[in-house]
């Protein structure tokens, strides 16, 4: 059994992450000031410190949990907000990030695991699916700030012997992530179609993306605390989805009849981006195991019970 600490553990993906550290035995201290997540998303069975992760409190925090590993995953994951507010981007996924590093070396943490995007820091690759070998191109102040911060590890390596494991998702839609948001398509065409509002589909709904499942991602997280030390690994599907096919993959689950509106891609939108898992599954032995729709089907279950739960 591990003590693994975990930045943004109160958020769809990290409690997620969180969980799947639990259920594999391992001891969670979970990180997160509830800006974007939810207490309720906090396991049962972790420690819990409501702290920014660019917070002078974080080193007594490190003292006090004395983690062996670390997953980070607290983030701005906004493009949009990125490219309004690049000082915040920057603030929180550079020198916030860096607070987190600079503490796991202080106190002698083994692995450090960070959650990059492959869904935006190749840009538009010229081939696809997209292999770490593909060049950064990164179209958003959110993918650049991945994207520094991914040689901060390369260079805290070097400097100070810490191994690292880069894992760059692709689109992770599932229970827990939020409908009122301005990232996750999933949940948010989710929401709407729920409420009867029309949803609309930008770049004209022909964008291809690579949706996979957050248990799926978690799964990998688990396998990445012994395996894959100093690696840069993709958890792609390595098949495009175009978000007019997920729309109407929804509208069926969700029981929708009307049609979405059409737009054009907003500023530091990609037209193609989807990724290959091809290492993740050589390093980690992972590929993803549950399928779209199924995945969609839980997805959309769960903002259905959340809503019928505000309801009451």
């Amino acid at each position: 059994m591990a003590k693994i600490l975990v930045t943004g553990g109160a958020g769809f993906i990290g409690s997620h992450v969180a969980d799947a550290y639990l259920a594999a035995g391992h001891a969670v201290a979970v990180v997160d000031n509830l800006v974007a997540g939810s207490k309720e998303n906090v396991p049962a069975g972790a420690s819990f410190h409501p702290v920014d992760i660019r917070s002078e409190e974080l080193g007594a925090i490190f003292a006090r949990e004395k983690p062996e590993y670390v997953a980070h995953l607290a983030a701005q994951i906004d493009v949009r907000r990125s490219l309004t507010e690049p000082l915040f981007d920057a603030e929180v996924n550079i020198l916030g990030s860096l607070n987190v590093l600079e503490q796991s070396v202080a106190h002698g943490v083994r692995k450090f695991i960070f959650s990059s995007t492959g869904g935006a820091i190749y840009g538009d690759p010229k081939e696809l699916p997209a292999t770490e070998e593909c060049p950064p191109n990164p179209k958003c102040h959110y993918a650049t700030s991945k994207l520094a911060f991914e040689f901060y590890l390369h260079l805290y390596r070097t400097l100070y012997e810490l191994p690292y494991a880069i894992l760059r998702f692709p689109n992770v839609y599932g229970p827990r992530q939020s409908p009122e948001g301005e990232a996750g398509v999933c949940s948010i065409l989710t929401g709407l179609m729920l409420r009867g509002q029309q949803p609309t589909l930008y770049g004209f709904g022909t964008p291809l993306r690579d949706y996979v499942y957050v248990g799926d991602i978690a799964r990998a997280a688990v396998l990445a605390l012994d395996k894959g030390d100093c690696v840069t690994l993709n958890l792609g599907s390595g098949r495009g989805t175009s978000v007019r096919e997920l729309f109407d993959i929804i509208r069926e689950l969700v029981g929708y009849e009307g049609e979405p509106v059409l737009a054009a891609l907003r500023p530091g939108e990609v037209e193609q981006n989807y990724i290959s898992g091809e290492r993740a599954a050589a390093v980690l032995g992972w590929h993803p195991e549950v399928d779209l729709r199924e995945g969609l089907r839980r997805t959309v279950a769960h903002i259905r019970e959340q809503f019928e739960k505000n309801q009451k």
